[in-house]
């Protein structure tokens, strides 16, 4: 199948918004395609468990049970490491999760890899 690449900059302040990235991603995944999450600016955040279980959308459902979905057919995440310093992620924050710091040259590979990229 294809692949594609969700980029999403929205974080907790934009609660619908930031959802909806995951969502779109874990449909891309029902449909068999191989899916890259970029979070950067404060979409960051997102990456945080307590963050993950207290978040929902308007109309876009829990953020968790669409973080689940991605993270069980195989999504990866990349969290941008400026963004994530500025906001105080730590490697704590992704321990067990399918989640790595990247440079934003890693986001322009990825989106030159995607057959096609949605932001949020």
């Amino acid at each position: 199948m294809s692949t594609l690449l969700v980029h999403i900059t929205s974080g907790p302040e934009a609660p619908t918004r930031a959802a909806l990235g995951l969502l779109v991603a874990g449909a891309g995944i029902e449909e068999g395609h191989d899916v890259d999450i970029f979070l950067a600016g404060d979409a960051v955040q997102l990456i945080r468990g307590a963050v993950l279980d207290s978040l929902s959308g308007l109309g876009t459902g829990s953020l968790r049970e669409s973080f689940d979905a991605v993270v069980a057919g195989g999504g990866r995440f990349y969290l941008s490491g400026m963004s994530s310093k500025a906001r105080g992620v730590t490697d704590a924050d992704l321990e067990g999760k399918p989640a790595e710091f990247a440079m934003p040259k890693q986001l322009v590979q990825l989106a030159f890899e995607a057959d096609r990229t949605f932001t949020y």
